[in-house]
């Protein structure tokens, strides 16, 4: 039995490599890493597709591929890829504004267009973007990241309700989730005064785990979540 192909951006480490793990077993995985390198689980019996999204020659030819190489199979595209690079926008220079931008906002944008001609077809497919906590409690030092994961969040509402006007009888999802404090490589970077306050604002009292996060994803992506379409979820434990 052929099995449905699943693309997931970023997922070289943090919490693409924890769903990488949790979606091997049921799906073939379309792997995206800024390096081939960066791969090294996972390779048997999936493919790996590397670009530099913040690149848009580089993203144009990765979404070319994704269609004529992987098109016919492909159910489902998370768009995890993302950057953050923290500065008070008064000192924030232009070139990481706008870096922020494409690789976690343009890039899922372009990805997700790729997507719909392929789902559009065959009326069948999901989209998952993954956007952040801060992007609706907002945060110090994050305005442009956080902005960027705002708009992840209207975009999937936005893009699901296209979906709707365009396609009847379809079986095409989109939504977001919002992790919150998770452990990995990027929140390990917070200074530990900045983690005891969060903490103290999380009623779960804990950060949550990247395995946490890749259970979630398998759920929506599978078809005991036919229902749920347009929304965010939160997985946050808590936070206010």
């Amino acid at each position: 039995m052929v099995k449905p192909k699943v693309l997931i951006t970023g997922a070289s480490k943090g919490l693409g490599l924890a769903m990488a793990k949790k979606l091997s077993k049921d799906y073939t995985l379309i792997l995206h890493a800024s390096k081939d390198e960066s791969i090294r689980e996972f390779r048997e019996g999936n493919y790996l597709l590397t670009a530099d999204l913040a690149n848009p020659e580089e993203l144009k030819e990765f979404c070319k591929k994704l269609k004529t190489e992987h098109g016919e199979d492909l159910y489902g595209v998370i768009n995890n890829a993302g950057i953050a690079l923290d500065k008070p926008l008064l000192f924030q220079p232009e070139k990481d504004i706008e870096k922020m931008m494409a690789v976690n906002l343009k890039a899922p944008i372009i990805i997700s267009k790729t997507a719909m001609k392929i789902f559009g077809l065959k009326n069948k497919g999901v989209i998952i973007n993954v956007s952040s906590c801060v992007a609706e409690t907002g945060n110090a030092f994050q305005s442009v990241y956080a902005a960027t994961k705002a708009g992840l969040i209207a975009f999937s509402k936005s893009l699901a309700k296209e979906a709707a006007a365009l396609y009847q009888d379809h079986q095409i999802r989109v939504l977001s989730i919002s992790p919150g404090f998770i452990q990995t490589p990027m929140t390990d970077a917070i200074p530990e005064s900045e983690k005891e306050k969060y903490l103290r604002m999380i009623p779960a009292q804990r950060f949550g785990k990247a395995d946490e996060i890749a259970e979630t994803i398998a759920f929506l992506l599978s078809d005991k979540a036919p229902y749920i379409n347009g929304s965010n979820i939160d997985i946050n434990g808590g936070l206010f």
